[in-house]
């Protein structure tokens, strides 16, 4: 056992993890480009982007410079009553490739936190302009938007969180028309979905602070997909009653979806958005919760009472700040949607080719997120399906971490054509070994 692993093992608690049953970690000493580099420099390719965060690849030259650059300047400061030019350009870029007046930009650390604000921002929104009734707030079945209190109550459908559920706040969750290639449904299960948004509308309207949703993929929920004008049709009723209306982008943003934001394919506009994962391309944690001028200018006032009492130590740190504004220009110099472009085709082309493999079942691609579930009924998040293809990957170089009976990828963008052939051919080697395990 390597010294590493060995000091791993004493003293560190893993996320998602049941210490007494796991195996041990992969050490990693490296990592370059779309591939990660263990200990003994076994190359295992990352295709699920280190948790949906590297976008440009690992260790990418010119986000180096960028944060050896800013570290020459200073690390960080505080930003309340300070600020610096990282935090006032990436502000002003993010406001400039986000439509309407979604102008206001508010930093914190990560995307748990990114929607806990979205959430206080609503609440006091309302509480701001004398309306101290509207506490509830709506959802979305098997949605997931982080681990914090706020961001589990309204993720508390996706089931992660039961333990916790006395200590929630109330919600409703709406039924989510999920889809896939060949779904002869879907225009019915959007028009249950729509049913149900117009009931608790009608039955609880002057109550409700918010609506939050997962704009086209919910992601830790398994990939579940579904269609931009269901988010049209529905942001369009939730606003025309005045309530704002707040898309968690935080693992579909900065390119997932196919555009730089899924709402861009939805073509509304949400009263507040969520950004995290990909704003850094993984170098640094850091989120926006990015509002309109309208929600920003109910917070104005001659007292502190109506300000938005949050923050966080490490606010617009520079370092990230920095690093987020040079991964904004790469999109531009490096054409990074049309390579998004290229992978997104690469999936569609290897899911028709399997459109008649009976182990993959519900096929569905948003971009570059290709996902499709095996077929299992009611498997669990950590079942011993999903546990096997995990291990089985990962010891033949391929990052895949299967969600349940859900094998997605999400490479970073700049993955080869030859190592997405590495990747669908490790898909089907595994799907070989399933059958073997399950048969």
């Amino acid at each position: 056992m390597s010294k590493i692993l060995d000091l791993d093992r004493r003293h560190a608690w893993h996320p998602f993890t049941q210490h007494a049953l796991e195996v041990d970690p992969i050490v990693i000493t490296k990592a370059k480009d779309a591939s990660l580099f263990d200990e003994e420099g076994r190359e295992i390719l990352d295709l699920v982007s280190s948790w949906w965060t590297c976008t440009h690849g690992h260790a990418h030259p010119e986000i180096n410079k960028a944060i050896c650059a800013q570290a020459d300047q200073f690390e960080h400061v505080m930003f309340a009553g300070f600020t610096h030019a990282p935090a006032a350009e990436l502000a002003a870029k993010l406001s400039a490739k986000l439509p309407g007046s979604l102008n206001r930009v508010f930093f914190s650390d990560n995307g748990s936190t990114a929607v806990e604000v979205a959430l206080k921002l609503a609440y006091q929104y309302w509480r701001n302009k004398g309306e101290e009734q509207r506490r509830h707030f709506l959802a979305f079945d098997g949605a997931y938007h982080g681990d914090t209190f706020g961001a589990m109550a309204v993720g508390k459908g996706s089931g992660f969180f039961t333990l916790f559920q006395d200590l929630m706040f109330e919600v409703t969750a709406l039924p989510y028309p999920e889809t896939w290639r060949g779904d002869g449904e879907v225009l019915a299960k959007e028009t249950r979905a729509i049913e149900a948004l117009e009931e608790a509308l009608k039955n609880r309207g002057p109550e409700i602070a918010g609506l939050i949703v997962e704009p086209l993929v919910q992601g830790a929920g398994g990939m579940r997909m579904c269609r931009p004008e269901f988010i049209a049709q529905m942001v369009e009723r939730v606003q025309a009653l005045g309530i704002p209306v707040i898309f968690d982008e935080v693992a579909t943003g900065f390119g997932r979806s196919g555009t730089l934001f899924a709402l861009e394919q939805a073509g509304v506009v949400p009263d507040v958005i969520c950004l995290s994962k990909g704003l850094t391309s993984g170098y640094m944690p850091m989120s926006v919760t990015v509002a309109r001028d309208e929600i920003f200018e109910a917070f104005l006032g001659d007292d502190f009472g109506r300000a938005l009492a949050h923050g966080h130590s490490f606010t617009a740190n520079p370092l990230a700040c920095s690093v987020a504004l040079r991964s904004l220009q790469l999109f531009e110099e490096e054409k990074t949607l049309d390579r998004i472009s290229v992978i997104s085709a690469r999936h569609a082309g290897f899911l028709e080719g399997q459109k008649n493999n009976p182990l993959i079942t519900r096929p569905r691609l948003t971009g570059t997120i290709m996902a499709f579930d095996l077929p299992l009924d009611g498997d669990s998040y950590k079942s011993a399906a999903s546990e096997m293809l995990r291990d089985y990957f990962v010891k033949n170089g391929l990052n895949i971490r299967p969600l349940g009976p859900t094998i997605y990828l999400m490479p970073p963008y700049c993955i080869t054509e030859s190592e997405l052939d590495r990747a669908y051919e490790g898909i089907l080697l595994g799907l070989e070994k399933f059958s073997e395990f399950s048969g």
